[in-house]
């Protein structure tokens, strides 16, 4: 289990950390800069960047507890993850990193970041139709196209 954990949060720090950490710090020329007081925008950004890191977090601990695996594809679930939020989306760990993103180009008044949002939005969906749902379909079979039948890819 600790080794569960460890890969876990390597993971994290890897893939959604360079998505919606690296990658916007970059974007934003490496200068992180809130304009104070907070805009009605900025504060509806938190209101997306907040439940994002939540709703990611939450699929992370459920890949480890219940799928016994880790959110990067090459060490994947040996279990399908159905509980918790995958109970109404089939990728919630996705909306959770589009929120955080969405958030951090409203907190921090940025265009290109919310291009970058919309590319990435995207590259999810082409990679979830092209990469994971059919390696989920070859690993788990009729019990993931029980699963697809009952729960919508997004929302």
């Amino acid at each position: 289990m600790i080794s569960l954990l460890i890969r876990n949060l390597f993971f994290t720090i890897l893939l959604p950390g360079f998505t919606a950490g690296v990658v916007p710090y970059w974007v934003l020329g490496g200068k992180i800069k809130i304009f104070t007081p907070l805009t009605a925008l900025q504060i509806s950004g938190l209101f997306l960047l907040v439940p994002g890191l939540a709703i990611l977090f939450h699929c992370i601990y459920r890949f480890a507890v219940e799928g016994r695996g880790t959110l990067a594809p090459f060490d994947p679930t040996r279990k399908l993850v159905v509980g918790g939020l995958y109970k109404y989306s089939r990728n919630p760990m996705y909306i959770g990193v589009i929120a955080i993103l969405a958030g951090e180009s409203m907190l921090y008044m940025s265009g290109n970041l919310g291009i970058y949002t919309l590319i990435i939005f995207a590259a999810f969906n082409i990679f979830i139709m092209i990469v994971e749902e059919p390696r989920l379909r070859r690993d788990f079979g009729k019990e993931y196209e029980g699963y697809c039948r009952r729960v919508r890819r997004w929302l």
